[in-house]
């Protein structure tokens, strides 16, 4: 390869040793950066070559193509000049890199991410070093390239992360090959291949996807084991960290139990919960150990916040008025106008809605929220009442304001507008109707009182009605103990408990008046603006109890002791941190977790699952789980989805229903033990009377066929809520252990056998109607906005206790949402006591259809009437329950 010019008496050869000039004098080469010497210079009688500094050697006779090619190659020369230092020292990197990798093969060790992302640190790829150049350069330059040069090339265009986990799978191998004795041996029975994937990945940030039963506190338990036997990290540089005391000694004894098993010294491990951690952190780095409050310590927090609002309530009567209006008439969530399902239905009027405090059905949650605020006020009214004028007509029937007040002959319409003042979009001629009605008022000269969605739901929209209802000669006067008929308002536990929810993640969060403020939306509702001024009155006097008791509650301990070690992080030296239950964490968890791993050569292993988040409102945040990167950085995931409890069949079940849920984790569950016909079985019963006889029934025939020396079948009887308990049959069945257990409490544990007493829908259902509060988002994770979320994960959780069967029993005409969604799974067998077949509701999906009759005969509707109107006569049809557009 070269290329060659000629001019009168002297060439000039192109190579890649560089560019040779030939004279009567001799040849001369340049080279590298030496070829800045030579230039091509224009004048009068053409071009010239020039040696810069030798004005012996100015070379006319340079043809004008040539001299263009001449000057290329000089740039060409150049550009070769400043990427060959960088050549020689990418190959030099990754002969220091390849040295790097060739001592920790040879010693068989782990290179995790942080080590790697110090080696990969300088590596300079291919791409950089042509990035150098001007593409026309590039161009020119690869020609030139020797052989040597190329093979750096090719050589530093390689991905050192990719040689990395080349390297790191060559240790493990290895690794699984010697170790096969211990791993087979380090628990009770060997672990599988996913669970040895865990316990030799030395990565600094693992997060395990731990499905169901698979065995997630042996893999702790022999990673303990095997860093110890290795000598990677020492006894007292290992932490593992559980959610509760339970959780912590199960786990402390079984690391004892196995290394001691095993031969292996295992003191100095520790093993706490994170409260216990936390308070301990506190006592080294400040030499007083806090205490935590007595009422939050014996878990009476509920309690005691209940105490400080009556103490509120009975001190300031504005408090005590601000609190009974909230809980009477903001304590449930809202929804827009139009858009909440009816709860209730009136067979003489054919009217569908919501149930009032004094009793009557009205349309919409606007109208019900005016009815309740009239009624506490001792106010007289009739909801839509017949118009004291006939004005019927071939278009209109007889006009039936909202409200009308008999008292004082004053009527009252509620319109349905948002703050820009537009109707809903499906409420056809709206707006004409509302002419009409506006035009009848003036005609006949009968005054009329008029409200928006939008109005009542601003700060002042009641105070603005109650004064348009004295100025017609009205008397309203708050009763919060008048007897109440009809609906109940919400219970004040729930107003309680959604307080103590929102100080628990404003605190674990570390928010401050301030920051909650902030997160408000433009325009927010009254209710959230009630809701806190009431909550930072509670606030106040919380911390003033704590103050008072020279104590501190679990969230201000865990933010404090996380706020300590991030300050002070030589407090703990643990190389090795493992969390269980990761799916659990708090954001002050999370941070503590965190700072623990602040300094080089630590390992965070958190195991947990996703499909089994359900004390999101106990604190746990969700996202710490599933967006696990985001906070603790560059991470290595990976899964345990074989089960060794529930059968393939129900794990089928429990996995296709909670799968659904879009924002989570992808899992494909494995069971050790082979699938069965129909393992879930649903028992329909006529009324919730008949429960405990079904549940009596059910473990009687558990019980059937065994034998004295036969060990005891077990069943776990888990209700949603406490006082589920009822339903189960008093009477003792042979050869069946039972225990009864709420669902959130049965977590982690496991049966033979799994009955669930009341799968129903309504007020205490499952799932639960009290759902996720908008208030709380002002503080906590936001949900994934799919409906019942954690209701679905908290029912996975139910299914998955069980080894063999699992029943569920749920009352005709009230089945649960989720029986419905079950009813469609082939792997699931339905008992009715008339034998009748279960279908699902086919417009709603939420309710099951149920035998009905009216004056037209017999029918199916839905169980969720009045929420749902599907009818099926053989022709389904849906019917709309919408709010009419024109006057009733």
């Amino acid at each position: 390869m070269g290329e060659s010019w000629a001019g009168r008496g002297w060439t000039l050869h192109h190579d890649q040793r560089g560019l040779v000039l030939a004279t009567a004098r001799g040849s001369e080469v340049f080279h590298g950066y030496d070829v800045r010497k030579l230039s091509v210079r224009r004048g009068l009688l053409g071009h010239s070559l020039v040696v810069e500094g030798r004005p012996d050697l100015q070379l006319p006779g340079l043809p004008h193509r040539a001299a263009a090619e001449v000057r290329s190659a000089i740039q060409c020369h150049l550009a070769l000049a400043m990427i060959r230092p960088m050549l020689a020292s990418a190959a030099q990197w990754w002969r220091t890199f390849d040295a790097f990798l060739s001592d920790r093969a040879a010693t068989h060790r782990w290179i995790n991410h942080d080590e790697a992302a110090s080696a990969v640190s300088g590596h300079v790829g291919s791409g950089a070093v042509l990035g150098r150049l001007k593409p026309d350069e590039v161009r020119l330059v690869m020609p030139l390239l020797t052989s040597d040069d190329i093979a750096v090339l090719t050589r530093i265009d390689q991905n050192p992360w990719q040689a990395v986990a080349r390297a790191n799978a060559q240790v493990t191998a290895h690794t699984r090959q010697s170790w096969t004795d211990f791993l087979a041996k380090v628990e009770r029975s060997p672990l599988t291949e996913e669970q040895i994937d865990v316990v030799l990945c030395e990565d600094s940030r693992i997060r395990v996807i731990a499905a169901a039963g698979s065995g997630k506190t042996s893999v702790l338990v022999a990673r303990t084991a095997y860093t110890l036997a290795r000598g990677l990290v020492p006894p007292e540089q290992i932490l593992l960290l559980a959610f509760n005391n339970d959780a912590a000694v199960e786990l402390a004894e079984r690391v004892t139990s196995r290394c001691t098993a095993l031969g292996i010294p295992s003191e100095g491990v520790k093993v706490a919960t994170f409260h216990r951690f936390g308070l301990e952190l506190i006592g080294l780095a400040t030499g007083h150990k806090p205490r935590i409050a007595p009422w939050v310590e014996n878990g009476e927090e509920l309690a005691h916040l209940a105490e400080i609002i009556e103490r509120l309530r009975q001190e300031s009567p504005r408090f005590r008025q601000q609190w009974d209006v909230f809980r009477m008439l903001f304590g449930s969530p809202p929804a827009p106008e139009g858009s909440k399902a009816a709860d209730s239905y009136d067979k003489a009027s054919g009217r569908a809605g919501l149930r009032t405090f004094r009793g009557e059905i009205v349309r919409s949650e606007g109208e019900c929220m005016i009815a309740n605020f009239l009624f506490m006020h001792g106010v007289n009214y009739a909801y839509e009442h017949p118009y004291d004028h006939d004005v019927s007509d071939s278009r209109h029937g007889q006009y039936r304001p909202d409200f009308h007040y008999p008292d004082v002959g004053v009527w009252h319409e509620h319109w349905a507008l948002d703050a820009e003042g537009r109707a809903p979009r499906e409420f056809s001629g709206y707006r004409e109707s509302m002419r009409w009605k506006k035009a009848l008022h003036q005609r006949h000269g009968t005054p009329l009182i008029e409200t928006t969605w939008h109005g009542v739901m601003q700060p002042d929209g009641l105070t603005s009605l109650a004064t348009q209802l004295r100025s017609h000669g009205l008397e309203l006067q708050w009763d919060a103990d008048r007897p109440i008929p009809g609906a109940p308002p919400v219970e004040q536990k729930r107003i309680v408990q959604l307080m103590r929810t929102f100080m628990t993640h404003v605190k674990s969060n570390s928010l401050t008046r301030e920051q909650v403020a902030a997160r408000l939306p433009d325009k927010p509702t009254p209710r959230t603006l009630r809701f806190l001024e009431l909550y930072w009155q509670v606030h106040d006097r919380w911390e003033a109890d704590l103050r008072e008791h020279h104590s501190i509650d679990f969230d201000d301990m865990l933010v404090k002791a996380a706020d300590l070690l991030e300050q002070r992080p030589h407090l703990t030296d643990h190389r090795l941190v493992m969390v269980d239950e990761f799916q659990d964490a708090s954001q002050a968890r999370a941070r503590l977790t965190r700072a623990l791993l602040h300094g080089p050569g630590r390992t965070l292993l958190a195991v947990g699952d996703d499909w089994q988040s359900i004390n999101r409102f106990a604190g746990a945040d969700l996202s710490v789980m599933t967006d696990f990167a985001r906070m603790f950085g560059p991470t290595t995931t990976l899964h345990l989805q074989t089960t060794f409890r529930s059968s393939q069949s129900i794990s089928d079940v429990a996995s296709g229903f909670v799968r659904r849920n879009p924002a989570q984790i992808h899992k494909l569950v494995r069971s050790v033990h082979p699938g069965v016909a129909q393992p879930v079985a649903i028992i329909r019963v006529a009324h919730e009377g008949a429960i405990p006889e079904v549940v009596g029934k059910r473990l009687k025939e558990l019980g059937e066929g065994r034998s004295p020396e036969d060990e005891p079948v077990t069943v776990q009887v888990l209700g949603r809520y406490r006082d589920d308990q009822k339903y189960l049959s008093r009477a003792t069945i042979k050869g069946v252990d039972v225990t009864y257990r709420t669902i959130h409490r049965s977590k982690g544990l496991e049966a033979d056998h799994v009955i669930l007493p009341r799968v129903t829908t309504g007020r205490r259902g499952f799932p639960s109607l009290h759902h996720d509060d908008s208030v709380l988002g002002l503080a906590m994770a936001s949900s994934d906005g799919f409906p019942h979320s954690e209701e679905r994960r908290l029912f996975y959780v139910a299914l998955t206790r069980a080894r063999h069967s699992v029943t569920l029993i749920t009352v005709i005409g009230s089945e649960s949402p989720f029986v419905a969604e079950l009813l469609t799974d082939p792997r699931v067998r339905v008992e009715s006591p008339d034998g009748t077949a279960a279908r699902p509701c086919p417009a709603c999906g939420q309710g099951v259809l149920v035998a009905r009759t009216s004056q037209h005969g017999p029918f199916l509707g839905c169980s969720t009437f009045p929420a749902c109107r599907h009818v099926d006569r053989g022709q389904p049809r849906a019917v709309s329950h919408r709010r009419p557009a024109g006057p009733s």
